[in-house]
């Protein structure tokens, strides 16, 4: 893959299940607050340790607010070598309402 895909919810969530990685980009306070149950919370101090941990052919979700974002962000990881990255459609807001048991508080898992 050369380029990420835009995926729905639905979609994500299979992916999740199946281990796929997904990495949070919105705020700190806001991923504390809550997020996607076992996704890490990544910004502009953790990117480079995290590219330097991961597995490149891993998959990789990439979570924002409502799916702008993390378009982005999926674009710098393709950059940066990896070659299985997803954007979610419609954010967190369209998943918090998707699958409202799916999510969690606290800090990065």
């Amino acid at each position: 893959m050369s380029e990420f895909k835009r995926i729905p919810p639905e979609q994500a969530h299979a992916l999740r299940e199946q281990g796929a990685v997904v990495v949070d980009i919105r705020d700190p306070a806001t991923y504390a607050a809550l997020h996607i149950s076992g996704s890490t919370h990544l910004d502009n101090h953790s990117i480079s340790d995290f590219i330097r941990a991961a597995d490149l052919d891993a998959p990789i979700v990439v979570v924002c607010y409502h799916g702008n974002s993390s378009q982005s962000a999926a674009a710098y990881l393709i950059s940066q070598g990896f070659s299985d990255v997803y954007s979610l459609d419609g954010g967190f807001e369209l998943w918090r309402t998707t699958f409202p048991s799916e999510t969690a508080q606290g800090t990065s898992e």
